[in-house]
């Protein structure tokens, strides 16, 4: 097994203006909340909060493009937004492998993604070991 139990594999995420564009652009969620300063500076924020899902796909890529194998499916995956993530936000993701399970080749990891200076999101995802 290529996966060890307390493993942990770190990267660092930005939230760029063109990551923001493209997610708006691509999935159409133009939700005043992500796309309006003032909207969401009126509700408490420091300005628009970015997408919750713009995290989903860092967790993709950790998946697709991180991990020492590229033979790998997603099961499941949960993840808990706990804080905003804003316009250039560096995020740091850490995962840690918490379960392998050798007889169905599946591994379980929970995951953090932290701002400067709080947890912003957290949870576990399922990958699949492909033959």
């Amino acid at each position: 097994m290529i996966f060890n139990k307390g493993q942990q594999f770190e990267e660092t995420f930005c939230i760029s203006s063109e990551v923001h564009s493209s997610f708006v652009q691509l999935f159409n969620d133009r939700n005043p909340l992500h796309t309006d300063n003032q909207f969401a500076i009126e509700r408490g924020f420091t300005s628009r909060v970015m997408h919750g899902n713009i995290l989903n796909g860092f967790l993709s890529f950790f998946i697709g493009e991180c991990l020492p194998t590229k033979h790998v499916i997603i099961h499941s995956q949960e993840i808990q937004f706990k804080n905003p993530v804003y316009m250039n936000d560096a995020l740091n993701f850490t995962a840690v492998v918490e379960d392998v399970y050798e007889s169905v080749n599946a591994v379980e990891f929970k995951f953090v993604f932290r701002n400067s200076s709080k947890i912003v999101a957290k949870g576990k995802i399922q990958i699949g070991l492909l033959k």
